[in-house]
C-alpha cells in the first residue's frame, strides 16, 4: 500500500511541475529579462516549484491515506482463511503484492459470505419445513391485519377458504371477538389466548405481537393448537368423578337405610333376614366397585404387579368355561368352543388375560337371553393368537360402540345395576390387553348379537417348536 502511495504521490508531483514548468516557458517568451531579473526569474520558479512539491506531496499523501484506510482495514482484519503459517511466511518473504493479498482477503470474505447465506438458506428452509408439517396453527399479520403468513394446519383448523385473507374476515368467520389495536399496543398485554369451539373441535387461540430490531410493533403472530383430546379428558374424569360419588352413594345409601331400620324395630326373622341379604349384597357391590377402581389406578400408574409366562389360549379358554358352567346351565345356553390344533403358546400375565376372558364370557352369558347361542373360537392369524366369542344376544347401538370402552359407561343403566355391573369391565380388559401388548375389538348390532375378537402376539414359531 505504501508503495502505491509514493508512486501516486510521485506522479502528483511531476505533473504538477510540469504544468508550472511550461506555464513560467510560456511568459519567458513573451517577456524580456536582463540577466539580473532573468536569475531572480529562475529562482522564483525553482521555489515555486519546491513549494508546491512539498505542499502536493503533503495533501496527497493525507488524502491517500484516508482513501486506503478502509481497504488496508479489510485487508489486515478480513476471514480467517489462509492465515497463519502461510500468512507469515508471505510476509516476511515480501513474495506477495498488495494486489494479491487483497484480492485474496476479497475471496476470502467472498467464500465466507456464500457460506453464511447457504446456512441462513439452510435454516430458512428447516423453518420452513417445520411451519408447513407442525401440527399446530400459525397465522401472522401486518399492523394493518392484513394476513402475511399462514401454515396448512391453520386451514385445516379453521376450515378457512381463499377469501378468507384479512385478521377481521377470519376471526368473523370463527365468531372470536378480539381486538387487533388492542393487542398490539397496549403495553401491558403481551399476549392474549382463548379458547373457540369450531366444528365440532376445541382450539386454543393464542395471541402475541411481534416487533421490530427498534422494539416497535411490526404486527401479530396467532397459534392455534387442537385441544380437543384434552377438553375430552377433563369431560370425562369430570363424568367419572360424578359416576364413581354415584356407584358408592347408593349402595352405602341402601346399607345405611336397611340398617337403620333394623336398628329402628324389631322385626320378624324372615325379615332381618331380607333386610340382611341386600345389605350383603350392597356391600359385595361396593367392595367390587373399589377393587375395580383399584385396579384401574394400577394399571394407570404402571403399578399393577404382572408375572409374565407362557400361556395356551385353549386351555385357558376352556377353564374359564368351567368356572361359568353354572351360569350357562342356568340360562340353558348353548355354548361350543373350537380350538384349532396348532395355536401357537404366548407370553402375557396370566391371570389378566383370565380376568378378561371371564369378563367377555359373563357379559356374553348376561346380555344373551335365555336360550341364546354362544360360539368360541380359539385360532392364530399372521402373528397374533385370537380368541372370539360370538353371541346373538341384544347387541349394542351402533352409536354406544364408540364409547364402551369407557369407565363407567353403560348402554343401558338400569339393566347393568340390576345384573351386577360395575361399568368397569370393559375398561379394566382393554387396560389388561395394553398392558400385554394385544387388543380387543367388539363388533355388535342391536338385536343381532355381539362379536368380541382378542388378540395377542405370539412367540415365534422357532421357539414353539423347539419346545
Amino acid at each position: 500500500m505504501k508503495n502505491m502511495q509514493l508512486k501516486i504521490t510521485g506522479i502528483t508531483v511531476l505533473i504538477g511541475s510540469i504544468i508550472i514548468s511550461a506555464n513560467n516557458i510560456f511568459n519567458l517568451k513573451n517577456y524580456t529579462y536582463e540577466n539580473q531579473e532573468m536569475n531572480k526569474f529562475i529562482i522564483a520558479w525553482i521555489v515555486c516549484v519546491l513549494v508546491y512539491a512539498v505542499l502536493s506531496a503533503i495533501v496527497v499523501n493525507y488524502v491517500l491515506k484516508m482513501i486506503t484506510k478502509p481497504f488496508s482495514n479489510i485487508v489486515d482484519n478480513a476471514g480467517s482463511y489462509d492465515e497463519g503459517e502461510d500468512e507469515l511466511r508471505y510476509l516476511d518473504e515480501g513474495k506477495k503484492s498488495i494486489e494479491d493479498r487483497f484480492s485474496r482477503k476479497i475471496n476470502t470474505m467472498t467464500e465466507e459470505l456464500k457460506m453464511n447465506l447457504k446456512i441462513a438458506t439452510k435454516q430458512k428452509n428447516q423453518v420452513e419445513a417445520i411451519l408447513l408439517h407442525i401440527k399446530d396453527g400459525i397465522i401472522a399479520f401486518d399492523l394493518d391485519g392484513n394476513l402475511t403468513y399462514i401454515n396448512p394446519a391453520a386451514i385445516d383448523l379453521f376450515g378457512l377458504e381463499k377469501s378468507d385473507d384479512s385478521f377481521s374476515s377470519i376471526f368473523e368467520k370463527v365468531k372470536l371477538d378480539v381486538n387487533l389495536e388492542k393487542i398490539v399496543y397496549l403495553d401491558n398485554v403481551t399476549s392474549f389466548e382463548q379458547i373457540v369451539s369450531v366444528r365440532e373441535k376445541y382450539i386454543n387461540v393464542l395471541f402475541a405481537p411481534f416487533k421490530d430490531t427498534k422494539n416497535r410493533p411490526n404486527g401479530i403472530i396467532v397459534l392455534l393448537q387442537d385441544i380437543t383430546e384434552h377438553v375430552k379428558l377433563d369431560n370425562m374424569r369430570r363424568e367419572f368423578v360424578a359416576d364413581v360419588s354415584h356407584e358408592l352413594k347408593t349402595p352405602i345409601t341402601s346399607i345405611i337405610g336397611y340398617a337403620d331400620t333394623l336398628l329402628e324395630d324389631e322385626y320378624d326373622k324372615e325379615t332381618q333376614n331380607k333386610f340382611l341379604n341386600v345389605i350383603s349384597a350392597e356391600s359385595r357391590r361396593m367392595a367390587k366397585l373399589v377393587t375395580d377402581l383399584l385396579t384401574l389406578s394400577r394399571y394407570d400408574n404402571n403399578n399393577n404387579k404382572t408375572e409374565i409366562t407362557e400361556i395356551d389360549l385353549g386351555e385357558i379358554t376352556k377353564k374359564c368355561l368351567e368356572k361359568v358352567d353354572l351360569e350357562i346351565d342356568r340360562k340353558k345356553h348353548k355354548v361350543e368352543c373350537f380350538v384349532t390344533a396348532d395355536v401357537p403358546h404366548v407370553k402375557a400375565d396370566k391371570y389378566g388375560i383370565e380376568r378378561v376372558i371371564l369378563n367377555i364370557l359373563t357379559n356374553s352369558i348376561k346380555y344373551t337371553p335365555e336360550g341364546g347361542n354362544i360360539k368360541i373360537y380359539v385360532g392364530f392369524v399372521y402373528n397374533d393368537a385370537y380368541i372370539k366369542v360370538i353371541d346373538n344376544g341384544i347387541g349394542i347401538p351402533e352409536e354406544d360402540l364408540p364409547r364402551i370402552f369407557e369407565r363407567f359407561y353403560r348402554v343401558d343403566k338400569a339393566r347393568t345395576r340390576e345384573l351386577g355391573g360395575t361399568g368397569l369391565g370393559l375398561a379394566i380388559a382393554k387396560e389388561i390387553m395394553e398392558q400385554n401388548k394385544g387388543s380387543i375389538d367388539i363388533k355388535s348390532e342391536l338385536g343381532k348379537g355381539t362379536e368380541v375378537v382378542l388378540r395377542i402376539p405370539v412367540k415365534s414359531r422357532e421357539i414353539v417348536e423347539n419346545k
